[in-house]
């Protein structure tokens, strides 16, 4: 780079190369992922030169898996990973274990390793990239698939599983004997440590915090929280030698029951997707692309061996383990057949400890980054190749006693109106999620009804987003402020013109403008209006029956008067004259069915 002082500049020739390829990528259906690797590759040393230094950016390159772990966790609940332990543990470490082995065994007996050579190379590649996979299968809209959640699990474990494997390497390479044993209590004790104040904090100390971050109404330092939660977290981790992917996560899964939740998930949305790009991209900078020229054989013959290995693996443990068809078995091994990005810290340890020469490490890095870049083009090619029928998707027992995020309904305001309406839902048994930004309204639902709502404003479209308003049926609006509701429904009409709104209306005119946007309109006091009505009416003497008609009269020709102003409801004079004229008929009415009444006595 020609000046590695200037960020600006760097920031530039990352945005720039981002907006060239990764269109171009999507538009021929290799996906984003694919684009940002061939963005790095070009603005990498071995092509360009515009970026000298990869390694000055994959530090916070990491902060996109980071996030992404973190988001994965929010969308979790500590009960919903224990229903998938079998998943985690069970097909996790039958994955690990049996590619570890297979690809240890080749390293050993096919490249003449050595036996502790043999075991870092094996484990290190059986690990996959978590977040190419999930992005991969976030891309396609598969992370909710059989093979999706089974990915998800695997991964999952891989996250774990490196962690040991880190701390292994020097171990193994013969330069960690002479540690004490203080030391390694010293170390044990830190990680617990560590992981103690997460668990903690992130149970009794964040609401508290996000609570008094929500009455301030700033949204920067909402964002600023929710920001230093994610690094705080996972620097914490990384300090005890720790995975900080991992440290996210397990904030996000504490997480993952608070009325917060949403209003997280969309403050760390939009850094999760820039810094995940730029750490795509660092993959493809850090690329050594001048030893595919040198040793083209070589480096493509280990990136097909890797894949040829570890996919047959995974489509058997998938489908015997795994429980998954043929079909899902073979997507699974597709997504999870590439090398992952752990596998470039081990080797590098492994380069530092002397188990690796230099050019293997070279090799290694560019066979895994190669595997990565055949991921898409794996994906796009079975499902060309394989299109399933369409056959409805069946849900696995252990997963029938979680709760659905994907709400039927979606509720605006927890005020009066919107706790009664999801109270009915309750009892009802329908699904549904409601948004406030009046934390004690929040509270209160949450405590009294253990309702399912969540702090953020419905105007906020990354909010709605978080809340799956796309996967919705009805949309109620009920907070007590005309303008914002109107607002809201203009934008939801506008975002999910599919979705069914009801909103709340002050007055006659609020109802125009709700129906202008294709809302149906409830004002707020009408009914109770009526209903002290027909009691003033059976007070004064008439009877139950003769009330009941009398009020329900007046609400059917009230709605009839309302469509017909609603043509002129901008015309002050019109919507006057049209008032006149049905105050004149509703009279007449009135006295009508008095008379048929009477009639009906004689």
């Amino acid at each position: 780079m020609p000046n590695e002082g200037n960020l600006l500049q760097a920031a530039v020739v990352f945005l720039l190369a981002a907006v060239l390829t990764v269109p171009l990528a999507k538009r021929l259906q290799l996906g984003a992922v694919l684009g940002y690797l061939f963005a790095g590759v070009i603005i990498g040393p071995s092509v360009l030169g515009l970026i000298g230094n990869p390694q000055s950016v994959s530090h916070i390159s990491e902060l996109g898996v980071v996030l992404l772990l973190f988001i994965i966790g929010l969308e979790l609940s500590p009960r919903r990973l224990w229903v998938m332990r079998k998943a985690v543990f069970g097909v996790g470490l039958a994955q690990v274990l049996l590619t570890g082995v297979a690809i240890g065994s080749v390293a050993l007996l096919a490249f003449d390793q050595s036996f502790n050579s043999a075991v870092v190379l094996g484990l290190g590649l059986a690990l996959s990239s978590t977040a190419f996979g999930l992005q991969s299968l976030a891309e396609r809209k598969e992370l909710n698939s059989p093979h999706g959640r089974l990915a998800f699990a695997v991964l999952l474990f891989q996250d774990i599983a490196a962690i040991p494997l880190i701390a292994m390497v020097p171990f193994l390479a013969g330069v960690d004997h002479n540690a004490s044993t203080s030391d390694h209590l010293t170390h044990g004790l830190r990680v617990v440590g560590s992981i103690a104040i997460v668990v903690i904090g992130g149970r009794y100390l964040l609401r508290p915090v996000f609570r008094i971050v929500a009455k301030t109404g700033l949204q920067e330092v909402s964002t600023a929280t929710a920001l230093l939660v994610v690094i705080g977290t996972a620097w914490l981790m990384d300090l005890a030698g720790l995975s900080m992917a991992m440290g996210a996560f397990l904030a996000g899964l504490l997480l993952a029951d608070s009325e917060y939740r949403h209003e997280l998930e969309s403050q760390i949305e939009p850094f999760k997707g820039l810094l995940l790009g730029l750490f795509f991209i660092s993959v493809g900078m850090g690329t050594n692309i001048g030893l595919l020229a040198s040793a083209p054989l070589t480096v493509l013959g280990l990136t097909v061996l890797l894949i040829l290995i570890k996919l047959p693996l995974l489509f058997s443990i998938g489908r015997l383990v795994g429980g998954l068809d043929q079909h899902s078995a073979l997507r699974l091994g597709v997504v999870l057949a590439a090398g992952g990005e752990f596998a470039f810290v081990v080797f590098k340890i492994g380069r530092d400890q002397g188990l690796f020469e230099a050019r293997l490490y070279d090799i290694l890095v560019l066979t895994i980054t190669l595997s990565m870049a055949m991921t898409p083009l794996l994906l796009l090619l079975i499902s060309r190749l394989l299109k399933p029928k369409v056959t409805p998707q069946i849900v696995p027992d252990e997963y029938r006693d979680i709760a659905s995020d994907s709400p039927r309904v979606v509720i605006a305001g927890m005020g009066r109106m919107g706790q009664i309406v999801a109270r009915i839902l309750r009892a009802q048994k329908i699904s549904f999620v409601a948004l406030d930004n009046a934390v004690e309204s929040i509270e209160f639902s949450r405590s009294s009804g253990h309702l399912p709502v969540f702090y953020g404003n419905p105007l906020r479209p990354e909010i709605l987003r978080a809340a799956k308003v796309d996967q919705a049926e009805f949309f109620i609006i009920a907070t007590d402020d005309p303008d914002t509701n109107i607002k809201t429904a203009e934008l939801v009409r506008k975002l999910y013109p599919h979705i069914k709104i009801i909103a709340r209306a002050r007055n006659r005119q609020h109802v125009h403008r709700l129906m202008d946007v294709g809302a149906q309109a409830v004002r707020e006091t009408f009914y109770s209006s009526l209903e002290m009505s027909r009691r003033t009416l059976v007070g004064l003497g008439l009877s139950q029956a003769q009330a009941d008609a009398r009020v329900s009269r007046f609400k059917r020709h009230d709605e009839q008067v309302l469509n017909a102003q609603h043509l002129v409801y901008d015309d002050d004079a019109k919507v006057l004259q049209t008032a006149r004229e049905a105050r004149t008929e509703l009279e007449q009415l009135f006295e009508a069915d008095r008379l048929e009444e009477e009639s009906a006595k004689d």
